[in-house]
């Protein structure tokens, strides 16, 4: 009997192909495109058939919150209406505009989440147009890198499956069960990337997922519990699996992101008509004291998605996505460079429009920067503090309070990392952040200079009172 042999050493039944950001002249380096505010960048228009099969991007923008701005679209067969939709970090496994490593089958992120490839199969007849657009109505996009690597074959199945992927929002939750899809035709549920932003202390993920498939009044698919959809148990906790994982957890207290994802590859769910997947959004309460107000309801919190899904015939999706401010909660970001107001020793601290950086040596030093809040609030303070060969350990003090725990800025690299204050109690008025100098970073290499460096670009504050569904819950002991 003849030997049964992995297809990838057969002959090759496709040519190769590849469209790239990459500098028209082969010998310069020019290897980015540059997107403007309300532009469309088309990475590629493909005649088929064909399947592409690699999607690799990495951004640098002046916008912190880039990943919702950004828009990937995706248009099959000459369709007016795209059947890919999704602000570009969602489509890539990790909402809220947030940048987290992660590693699965289909989808993958490094470099600090500013690496992004995706390996779905994704097949055409007759065309293909890939487009990102930058729904920002303020920020450039400095630097776009792209890869789009795709197969052109000879011809296709009849039944062949177009993949869609969709992206949804409620913010807050809406009573009632969150639905991820409505869909109409033949085909597979692939995959889920499901995002929510807390508004209360507590869990939010007691709610079940159900499917309903071609019409079914009832779900034909019942779970047990939001984290046990995603494969994870009693809670989330940050991991990554092939098939399953959270790629982002910050925790549980108002104002915490965290992003979950469950590819369905080895058991997709088939629907001949329709299908329609919905999850409960029920979970628990505390007070700030960590007492139970309920155990078992609707929470009011942010909630996203994208639906991952395969189907024939094509569909075209609404193109239209709440504004890109309106992807995010209600942040106030503030340049570093605008709320700077001291350093010492001065000559160590360097300003730039989108950065400012402080490298003292040997010396003790402080770098102080200045906000101020026009209503009292409950805030959470957060920044995108750089870590490079070249960093070191830093106190941060919130008006002359100690903040944690020390910063160790070092890293073999050169990355913004984005920094939680945790939540604070504010008055309306100026308040001081701070940062000391402690000591040189333990890690670093011993012919690195002693710069002792400290870098941030920007501050970014969150009042929960600002966020729709949130009301501060007291102590119940003191009703």
């Amino acid at each position: 009997t003849e030997a049964e042999i992995s297809p990838i050493l057969l002959p090759p039944e496709f040519e190769t192909h590849r469209e790239s950001s990459s500098d028209p002249n082969l010998e310069d380096n020019i290897d980015w495109r540059t997107i403007e505010p309300g532009e469309t960048l088309i990475l590629g228009e493909l005649r088929g058939p064909g399947i592409i099969n690699h999607i690799w991007t990495t951004t640098r923008s002046e916008d912190p919150f880039f990943a919702r701005s950004l828009v990937i679209r995706i248009y099959w067969d000459g369709a007016e209406r795209p059947s890919v939709v999704s602000p570009l970090g969602d489509f890539f496994g990790v909402g809220h505009a947030a940048q987290a490593d992660f590693s699965s089958i289909p989808v993958a992120t490094s470099s600090f989440g500013r690496s992004r490839n995706c390996y779905w199969e994704m097949p055409f007849r007759e065309s293909a147009r890939v487009t990102v657009t930058n729904e920002s109505d303020r920020y450039l996009t400095q630097l776009f890198y792209f890869y789009l690597d795709w197969q052109k074959v000879e011809s296709l199945p009849e039944d062949v499956l177009y993949f869609h992927a969709k992206y949804h929002q409620e913010f807050p939750a809406k009573p009632g069960p969150y639905t991820i899809l409505e869909a109409t035709g033949t085909g597979k549920y692939l995959g889920t990337v499901y995002s929510a932003q807390q508004v209360e202390t507590g869990w939010f993920g007691e709610g079940d997922d159900r499917f309903y498939i071609d019409g079914e009044e009832k779900p034909r698919l019942v779970g047990t519990g939001t984290e046990d959809y995603f494969g994870d148990a009693w809670g989330f906790r940050k991991f990554s699996r092939p098939y399953h994982g959270v790629s982002l957890w910050e925790g549980y207290f108002p104002g915490d992101r965290n992003t979950a994802y469950r590819w369905h590859l080895r058991d997709p769910i088939a629907f001949s008509k329709s299908l329609r997947f919905e999850i409960e959004h029920k979970g628990s309460v505390f007070t700030d004291d960590w007492e139970v107000v309920e155990g078992f309801i609707d929470r009011p919190d942010w909630i996203s998605s994208v639906a991952f899904w395969c189907q024939t015939p094509p569909v075209g999706l609404e193109s239209n996505l709440p504004p890109a401010s309106e992807r995010i909660a209600p942040y106030r970001i503030l340049m570093a460079s605008e709320t700077v107001i001291a350093a010492t020793p001065a000559g160590a601290m360097a300003i730039t429009p989108t950065s400012v950086s402080f490298s003292p040596g040997d010396e003790d030093g402080e770098i102080v920067f200045d906000f101020e809040l026009d209503e009292p609030g409950r805030y959470q303070i957060n920044a995108y503090i750089s870590h490079s060969i070249f960093g070191g350990v830093y106190q941060p003090f919130l008006n002359g309070h100690r903040l944690g725990e020390p910063l160790d800025l070092w890293h073999s690299g050169n990355d913004p990392v984005w920094t939680c204050f945790d939540l604070h109690d504010l008055k309306a008025g100026v308040h001081r952040l701070t940062f000391k100098t402690l000591a040189p970073s333990p890690n670093r290499r011993t012919l690195a200079p002693k710069r002792e460096t400290f870098e941030i670009s920007h501050l970014i504050l969150l009042r929960m009172e600002d966020m729709a569904g949130y009301h501060r819950i007291h102590d119940t002991k003191s009703d």
